[in-house]
């Protein structure tokens, strides 16, 4: 019951990374999308699911304080200030990205500088934290702030979400963002994939214990496969092939950190099975997980369902 879980508050961590990982990423591009009718089509991409995105973040930390409350007030103590920083620069971004339609030109542009700077301080907080957890020692707990590991996952994580959201207003928009959507997508492909190996190199002992686990072995020659596919669909310019495949490479570098780190919430500090709620506790929060999740999903489903109608 632990096991599944944990399974539940990954799941719910993955999705909120595929998902409002685009909608951060399309924010970000604003720093380089200048043109007033370009930034209007990105915003309108976005605008019908963004706020449900953030749904996936909320059952995941929900659910980490009733299953594994020793985690999430380690967690919580330990990373109060950065979490309420991302926390806010969400609210912000939200606020900029909902207010900017009916705002003066002026106002307008500022409000776009808020929803850029927002949406890439949140992104980098974000990949930030991870880079500290899985960094975490034995002895001396979560690493110092501006140790290279969560430095890198921070940069890391904006550029791999700079990349989803090219692939997605390539998709959405088209033709009208496609040359410099295709330009930037080469260089955050590349910019990727350069710091996914710096991590790799870093963190070399839990890509080693994920190898040793089968599911670990099939998460890490679908990382290669899909690496390498990716500047392949980039040079046949079809936008929603790249799309599906970044959002399956992001998947597959997921499942092989879960991987190399299982048992392991946070790695050395609590195991899954040491730090889990009661059973009582675990089976309450997993009946309402099955009921919230897929509707949840089935509400993703219809939002995206319409959006595709008008295209």
């Amino acid at each position: 019951m632990a096991d599944l879980s944990a399974l539940i508050i990954c799941l719910s961590l993955l999705l909120y990374l595929l998902l409002d990982g685009t909608d951060l990423g399309v924010g970000m591009l604003f720093f380089w999308f200048h043109d007033t009718q370009q930034r209007e089509l990105m915003t309108h991409s976005i605008l019908p699911v963004w706020d449900a995105n953030e749904t996936w973040l909320v059952l995941a930390a929900g659910g980490l304080l009733a299953l594994f409350p020793p985690v999430y007030s380690l967690l919580l103590s330990e990373l109060s200030a950065p979490l309420f920083v991302m926390l806010l620069a969400l609210v912000v971004r939200a606020m900029a990205l909902e207010y900017r339609a009916q705002s003066s030109t002026r106002l307008r542009h500022w409000l776009d500088r808020i929803m850029a700077s927002s949406s890439a301080l949140a992104t980098f907080i974000q990949g930030w934290c991870a880079g500290m957890i899985i960094s975490a020692q034995p002895h001396t707990g979560l690493p110092d702030g501006l140790s290279l590991v969560p430095l890198v996952s921070g940069v890391g994580l904006m550029a791999i979400n700079s990349l989803l959201a090219c692939c997605w207003i390539g998709w959405r928009i088209g033709d009208r963002v496609q040359p410099l959507a295709e330009a930037q997508s080469w260089l955050w492909w590349l910019l990727a994939l350069m710091l996914f190996l710096v991590e790799l190199y870093l963190n070399a002992d839990i890509w080693q214990q994920s190898w040793q686990r089968p599911l670990g072995k099939v998460a890490g020659v679908a990382i290669i496969i899909l690496w390498i596919a990716l500047p392949l669909a980039l040079w046949r310019a079809r936008p929603l092939v790249q799309l599906i495949v970044t959002l399956m490479l992001i998947g597959a570098v997921f499942i092989g950190l879960l991987c190399g780190l299982y048992p392991w919430l946070v790695p050395h500090h609590f195991a899954i099975s040491d730090s889990a709620s009661s059973p009582v506790t675990q089976g309450f929060v997993l009946v309402g997980a099955a009921i919230a999740m897929p509707l949840t999903l089935l509400y993703h489903s219809w939002s995206f369902w319409i959006e595709r109608r008008g295209k």
